[in-house]
């Protein structure tokens, strides 16, 4: 059974591809775009196995393995538990410069809904304990595909480059810790220091087979909030004899709407979320406490400790109005925070004009930057030399997007359960993209 799908799905890449080609820009064939192309059938095999084992975040066990399988059958010097899931793969090719590529491979802790034949089934143990469903809604296997595909591009391209190049299999992305867990492990120290890091998210916004790079704003520095609600429980019956925390989140939460909508500069763009509200046992019982998680977004540090400090003002002073005592008051607790994702613009410049040259001007597109957070920029902060660059990768079916386009609606998006990739074109355009972007770098002298 399990060979059928692999050899449906094989086929179906070798269908897209064929239609990628029939309407990519004309260009002369290189042997590049050959090896993406011959690749495919066998990392889009990968990408629905990767796909239908999803691991969360510090747990990537049997993911990690196969990265550091696959990168050992590609010719690398392979290092495991690194930042304790983390893959690093070396090939020193001569004299040069040494560039970074990452991927990350954690999943979410989401029930996938897209009806797929590979669909995810899996489970996986929540920070508090218990089982959830689990689920690739970031595309993280996309980019352990392309990761792949590049890998073995590069080893059989080493004529054609000179320098160190190190690729990296990131865990916990999705918790904002595992770039920093792999520093921590001595990944510039115990290995290779790059002078350029580079790496790609695929994009719910345009179709398989184009591109954007930002010119410097990437992605949005994110911060994850816990905030506790205090009150006063008692009968449902008699809430005068209680002070009800459901009533007092639900305000909290319409409160911090006007920090967006009165307090923060529109042309400053912010954001903040209550993605999780979680209160009482049973109808006819006003709880004690509501627990809130909280996501707050921007692009500027001040903007966003000022944010962070304002969230805690409406709390409070909403508990006061509520009449709760000093002792009662709400608490917010910022569980952990990542600075925006900047890439370094001469670098940004140089990728966006190699991909214009190589794929057309209609396969490159400006996006704006998006709201949502990662990590990548670590492995940059670590030191400032070092240059870095990620890049936007067309991920949607081309006739679900014009199909959405038409209708004026949105294609599923990242982190949605319907969430799902085209993957034969977007596996191809990721390898040659990445990979023509590695021989940039790495170019012989």
């Amino acid at each position: 059974m399990r060979a059928n799908l692999i050899n449906t799905v094989a086929r179906a890449a070798l269908s897209a591809l064929i239609v990628v080609g029939a309407t990519a820009p004309a260009r002369a064939a290189d042997a590049l775009t050959a090896a993406a192309t011959a690749e495919t059938p066998y990392l889009t095999g990968l990408y629905t196995h990767l796909h239908s084992n999803p691991e969360l975040s510090f747990q990537e066990t049997a993911t990690a393995a196969r990265m550091a399988t696959e990168a050992k059958a590609a010719g690398f010097t392979v290092t495991t538990g690194v930042g304790q899931k983390g893959v690093v793969a070396v090939m020193v090719n001569g004299p040069g410069p040494v560039l970074l590529i990452r991927t990350d491979m954690d999943g979410l802790p989401v029930k996938e809904e897209t009806g797929l034949p590979y669909a995810s089934t899996a489970t996986g143990k929540a920070a508090d304990g218990s089982l959830t469903p689990v689920m690739h809604a970031c595309g993280h296997d996309i980019h352990m595909s392309v990761w792949v595909g590049v890998a073995r591009a590069m080893a059989k391209a080493k004529s054609q480059w000179s320098g160190t190049l190190v690729m990296i299999a990131q865990p916990a992305e999705e918790m904002i810790g595992g770039a920093d867990a792999m520093l921590k492990d001595g990944l510039y120290s115990r290995f290779p220091k790059p002078q350029y890091a580079l790496a790609l998210h695929d994009d719910n916004r345009i179709p398989a087979g184009k591109m954007s790079v930002p010119p410097y704003r990437a992605l949005a520095a994110g911060s994850s909030l816990d905030m506790d609600v205090f009150g006063i429980g008692g009968h449902g019956a008699y809430p005068a004899t209680t002070k009800d925390p459901i009533v007092l989140a639900a305000n909290i939460i319409t409160g911090m709407q006007t920090l967006i909508s009165r307090e923060n500069d529109p042309f400053m763009p912010a954001v903040i979320t209550v993605g999780s509200i979680h209160g009482g046992t049973k109808r006819n019982i006003i709880s004690n406490e509501v627990k809130l998680a909280l996501t707050v977004r921007s692009y500027d540090s001040k903007q966003q400790a000022r944010l962070i400090d304002s969230i805690g003002r409406v709390a409070k002073y909403e508990a006061l109005a509520a009449g709760l005592p000093d002792d009662k008051l709400p608490t917010v607790k910022v569980v952990e925070s990542t600075p925006p994702t900047l890439n370094t613009p001469a670098f940004a410049a140089k990728v966006q004009a190699l991909f214009v040259q190589r794929f057309g001007k209609d396969r490159v597109v400006d996006l704006d930057p998006s709201m949502a957070s990662e990590d990548f920029n670590a492995f940059g902060l670590a030191d400032p030399s070092i240059q870095t660059v990620i890049f936007w990768l067309g991920a949607v079916k081309q006739s679900t997007y014009d199909a959405a386009k038409a209708a004026g609606t949105t294609t599923p998006s990242l982190h949605s359960s319907k969430f799902a990739p085209d993957p034969a074109p977007t596996i191809a355009t990721g390898v040659e993209a990445m990979s023509a972007a590695a021989l940039m770098v790495l170019a012989k002298s």
